[in-house]
């Protein structure tokens, strides 16, 4: 079972959560297909490689806005990373709502016999 952190905290960690995927919609899709930006990437940086990851943020935000085809342009592994990270939002907001009290909590395996 989760320890309990300060309760204003664990609103703002649901709050945040919660805010998130729609944040996210409510910007452009190609917010960050700009090719004039900085290079962040330390593959590229150093060695001018693309590493598995380079256009991932592109390909999750394109993939949000159910730009499939675009998605997989950038990066063809968000179609195995964007539903990972799907699940894990939902993992974490589920607990951050029982750590509120907003969700009831887990029943416990077993039982008293």
């Amino acid at each position: 079972m989760p320890t309990k952190i300060h309760p204003l905290l664990d609103r703002l960690w649901l709050g945040l959560l919660l805010a998130t995927p729609i944040v996210l919609w409510l910007l452009p899709a190609d917010l960050f297909d700009s090719e004039d930006g900085a290079i962040l990437c330390p593959s590229r940086l150093i060695f001018d490689v693309e590493c598995f990851g380079c256009g991932m943020t592109r390909a999750v935000m394109h993939m949000h806005h159910l730009e499939f085809s675009d998605a997989i342009f950038f990066n063809y592994g968000v179609v195995a990373i964007y539903p990972a990270l799907v699940i894990l939002w939902t993992h974490w907001t589920i607990l951050a709502l029982r750590s509120t009290g907003w969700l009831p909590a887990k029943a416990e395996k077993g039982g008293n016999a």
